[in-house]
């Protein structure tokens, strides 16, 4: 933890910030000609030295990972590191994570975190000896965000370009752009004004779970997108495959080619584990009540026995429904808590 700064130019007491990261873009550098994730808390934190004029920090390294090898087993690991500093009395926390799967482990995060102490979660596009680097001002936005008394109590946080996002709505839009993190049917329910973070909206979270105990198995809960010409043999032999879960995200309002709604695939899978239906779309949410007189219409999938996403796109769903497998949930529970999302 440093010492060099603990007060703030007014007098007042700089807050107490712990930074856990966990590699990523924003822990990257060039070596060999290829962008690669090794450096660790304290490298990435001194890079950075504007960071001591807001918070007194406290830098750890979860792990050093590209994010696409990240899994829940490592979230719940994040986690309990979250939790053991959060009741050791800092006042706000932030995670660096690579962006692949960000928007997943802070929505997953979120699903377990029930204390006031404020968690943010940011990365970078570029990498540190990139021209441009944009993880620097990214952290610098993520401890002045986590520092500020108007974020306790929101959960976690995602901050990114100087925007603050709601993990219930934060996507990664764009394979290059600084700007890639957007909320596209909500918005940022924030952003930072010089230094200060502005909260003007509060996003809701209604599902909140306790920590599974493990996942060890993880639940397997594939994502199926569905494209034009689809027919029943994917579901044929995804019927024939060990799975606890699936998700598909049909076309529009949550619509289903008519072969793939009739497979005889879909209905042993139906029978024997849950299925949620969400929409490719990437904004809004499936339709419950709208198209009719078609097998792969939303009311007619829902009527047997699809659950609906609501908000929740695929990878959010996924999320969810592999917490609920890992604690045993029931099927009465799993339709209760993608219903409590749905009100929202």
């Amino acid at each position: 933890m440093s010492e060099s700064t603990r007060t703030r130019t007014d007098g007042g007491a700089l807050p107490v910030v712990a930074i856990l990261t966990c590699g990523g873009t924003i822990s990257s550098n060039v070596v060999n000609g290829v962008v690669t994730p090794r450096l660790g808390a304290e490298a990435l934190v001194e890079s950075v030295p504007a960071l001591a004029r807001y918070a007194t920090l406290d830098a750890h390294t979860v792990m050093t990972k590209p994010s696409p090898d990240v899994t829940l087993s490592d979230v719940l690991g994040l986690y309990d590191e979250l939790l053991e500093r959060s009741r050791a009395g800092v006042d706000g926390l932030v995670v660096t994570h690579g962006t692949d799967t960000l928007e997943e482990v802070a929505f997953a995060l979120d699903l377990l975190w029930d204390e006031e102490t404020p968690v943010v979660v940011t990365g970078a596009m570029r990498q540190s000896d990139a021209v441009g680097a944009d993880g620097a001002a990214n952290l610098l936005a993520a401890v002045q965000t986590a520092g500020a008394a108007e974020s306790r109590g929101r959960g976690i946080l995602v901050v990114f370009n100087d925007e603050i996002h709601s993990p219930w709505h934060v996507r990664k839009s764009h394979t290059s752009s600084t700007a890639t993190f957007r909320s596209p049917t909500l918005g940022p329910i924030g952003y930072l004004a010089e230094g200060r973070p502005r909260l003007p909206l509060t996003s809701s979270r209604p599902v909140r779970l306790a920590r599974p105990r493990s996942m060890d198995p993880a639940p397997r809960v594939p994502i199926v997108t569905m494209s034009i010409g689809d027919d029943g043999r994917v579901m044929d032999a995804l019927a024939s495959a060990e799975l606890d879960g699936l998700v598909l995200a049909g076309f529009g309002g949550g619509h289903l080619p008519g072969e793939v709604a009739r497979s005889r695939g879909l209905q042993q899978l139906l029978e024997r584990v849950p299925v949620v239906l969400t929409s490719r779309a990437g904004a809004g949410e499936p339709l419950t009540a709208t198209y009719s007189g078609f097998d792969g219409s939303e009311t007619a999938l829902l009527g047997r026995g699809l659950i609906t996403s609501g908000p929740l796109d695929g990878p959010r769903s996924k999320v969810l429904l592999s917490w609920l497998l890992a604690g045993r949930a029931t099927r009465p529970e799993i339709d209760a808590t993608f219903a409590a999302a749905v009100r929202g």
